[in-house]
């Protein structure tokens, strides 16, 4: 049921009741105005703006017709209000929309960043893989040609190693090709071997150099050969995390932390700065993560014991 409806009704009627039964002898005026000011409230769901442009007038003329507040004064004041609230409905849908249009922007440049680190991971770690396929093709190619009386079936074996090592470094050329999407790397950069944790210091130098901060490097445990994919992402995850300490922390001291376990090398680095400032959730974390998360690692961030900043990541070995 409409409730505008029967207040519209309810009004009405005690409107003409009151007309009816004021001693001033305008009966016919007193029943039109109450009429006019009550029972377009019937459609105040419907069309707000006339009814209002109906009531309102008529409670004012109502008014000054019998000098008293009258159902007519009401029911503009009822409209009124209906269209108070829907006004504020309509602010907050307003920017509730602007929330969630922000919101699917922020969304979609923190997906187009995470695909882009995901590309930039795929060409680093090419050089890696292709190294590990070009030592198998030379491997078999070096057995089948030492090896003193090796039967012939296990010279075409090798033979067949080989061969398909090599159309493996093929195609992921043409894999690397697609995920080049905007142009060929450096010749230099292609020609320059991906780092690993023996190049840890050279980054900690830099980083001095660069910002004249106090950084230190602290082992802890057996240090243990990690794979060429891990030490990769060992190394950028710190060079990230010194990045950030460099430009929302300069000057702080920073602390990088290599603890190998048995199965894991844990790596933090923790910066001595104002902690973290609104929101963390920046881009350079968005890859920090794609990186961890594709050796099979854990990365928490956020703000240190005490002051500062901490990027901490479990990898395993």
């Amino acid at each position: 049921m409409n409730p505008f409806a029967v207040v519209g009704t309810l009004l009405g009627v005690a409107g003409v009741v009151e007309a009816v039964l004021r001693p001033d002898g305008q009966l016919a005026v007193a029943l039109l105005v109450a009429v006019f000011a009550t029972v377009p409230l019937v459609f105040a769901r419907t069309h707000p703006g006339a009814v209002a442009a109906v009531l309102t007038p008529m409670a004012v003329l109502s008014v000054v017709l019998h000098g008293a507040l009258t159902a007519g004064l009401v029911g503009a004041v009822v409209v009124w209000a209906l269209l108070g609230r829907r006004r504020w409905s309509r602010v907050r849908r307003a920017a509730a929309a602007r929330t969630a249009a922000a919101r699917e922007v922020e969304d979609a440049l923190v997906e187009l960043t995470a695909r882009g680190e995901r590309a930039r991971i795929a060409r680093e770690l090419h050089d890696v893989v292709a190294h590990h396929i070009s030592m198998i093709s030379v491997q078999a190619e070096t057995a089948r040609l030492t090896t003193a009386g090796l039967p012939e079936e296990g010279a075409r074996r090798l033979r067949e190693i080989g061969d398909t090592a090599r159309t493996a470094l093929t195609e992921m050329r043409r894999l690397l090709g697609v995920l080049r999407a905007d142009a060929e790397p450096d010749t230099a950069t292609r020609r320059t071997p991906q780092p690993g944790l023996q190049q840890l210091l050279e980054l900690l130098d830099e980083m001095r150099h660069a910002g004249g901060a106090s950084t230190r490097l602290i082992v802890r445990g057996p240090v243990t050969a990690l794979d060429p994919g891990v030490e990769l992402t060992a190394y950028r995850l710190v060079q990230e995390a010194l990045t950030n300490c460099r430009r929302h922390a300069p000057g702080a001291a920073v602390d990088v932390t290599l603890d190998y376990g048995d199965d894991a090398v844990r790596i933090a680095v923790r910066d001595s700065g104002p902690g973290p400032a609104g929101d963390t959730g920046g881009h350079g974390l968005v890859g920090m993560r794609e990186r961890v998360d594709m050796v099979g690692g854990t990365l928490r961030t956020g703000a240190a014991p005490v002051t500062g900043f901490l990027v901490e990541a479990v990898l395993p070995v």
